[in-house]
């Protein structure tokens, strides 16, 4: 059985953070403080802790003639999952880059997408094709 990670990210506000996590993703809210959230993000324990001067600097990447934002996070969904998510987020987010498949037909063939939360934590979702490939070379 896989076991929940637990992560802790900053961010600059906390109700921009319940807005986003909460309302937009989905996300089922736990345990708060005045300074902290607890996020269930997909079985998983992500919490936003308060920073009001977080402001990230971001490096990129190039994986498959994109720019991919480093550092970044995010849950390796079912393609079910991600067309859902993909679709909620529309309209209500940057893309970063939009959501597609990457890899075709080779080892690793994932759908993914990133975008950048309120604080500006970058975040991608992906889902494989064949969930025996994630570690594939």
């Amino acid at each position: 059985m896989l076991r929940p990670f637990h992560l802790a990210i900053p961010v600059n506000d906390l109700v921009k953070a319940r807005s986003f996590y909460g309302d937009l993703l989905g996300f089922e809210e736990g345990r708060s403080d005045t300074r902290w959230i607890d996020w269930n993000c997909y079985g998983h324990q992500l919490v936003t802790h308060l920073h009001e001067e977080w402001d990230p600097v971001g490096a990129m990447n190039p994986v498959d003639g994109h720019g991919v934002p480093v550092p970044h996070f995010g849950v390796v969904l079912t393609k079910e999952d991600w067309d859902a998510l993909a679709i909620r987020l529309q309209g209500h987010v940057e893309f970063i880059i939009e959501p597609y498949t990457r890899f075709k037909g080779e080892p690793g063939e994932q759908s993914t997408m990133f975008f950048k939360d309120p604080s500006g934590n970058a975040l991608e979702f992906k889902a494989f094709s064949d969930l025996s490939m994630l570690f594939a070379t």
